[in-house]
């Protein structure tokens, strides 16, 4: 089962290489991990997907909680969350594959971003399992490369993580 953790930290150097060391340390394996100033320069948000039980996502947190650098620490139900996810994919295409990618990057409600007589770029933010979905369909389509940022995630409504 994957479990959300929003972490609430100093903003100040070290405290991301401190936190994915006990991850290290504690042989915990992170899926994803996005990290990013909050609304207050002081304050950086770590958002992090981890892999495992319920145990696992409780010593998680508890181990997070011990850090000197955090501020806050929660564990995030699922069905109260807005994820997002960013991609880039790079496609190699022929010219009479070019109509049937823009369409599905059309319906998929992607952009394009760059494109060229070979490849073709397609950027998208969205949940995590529209973005592989994305990639599913592209995939025929000989992908280059992909660029995928980890999830990030904010409590649904006036609750404050």
């Amino acid at each position: 089962m994957k479990h959300t953790i929003s972490v609430l930290v100093e903003n100040k150097a070290g405290v991301l290489a401190r936190i994915s060391g006990l991850f290290a340390r504690r042989g915990f394996n992170i899926d994803s991990l996005a990290v990013g100033i909050t609304e207050d320069k002081n304050i950086s948000r770590i958002t992090l997907l981890v892999d495992g039980d319920d145990y696992i996502a409780e010593q998680v947190t508890k181990q997070l909680n011990k850090q000197i650098d955090v501020i806050k620490v929660r564990k995030l139900d699922q069905e109260e969350i807005t994820r997002r996810e960013l991609v880039l994919v790079k496609v190699k295409m022929s010219s009479d594959q070019r109509g049937e990618i823009i369409d599905i990057v059309k319906i998929m409600q992607g952009e394009i971003v760059d494109i060229s007589h070979s490849t073709l770029t397609v950027e998208m933010s969205d949940k995590p399992e529209k973005i592989d979905l994305l990639i599913d369909l592209l995939t025929p389509y000989n992908i280059v490369e992909v660029a995928r940022t980890g999830t990030i995630a904010l409590q649904k409504g006036a609750a404050i993580v």
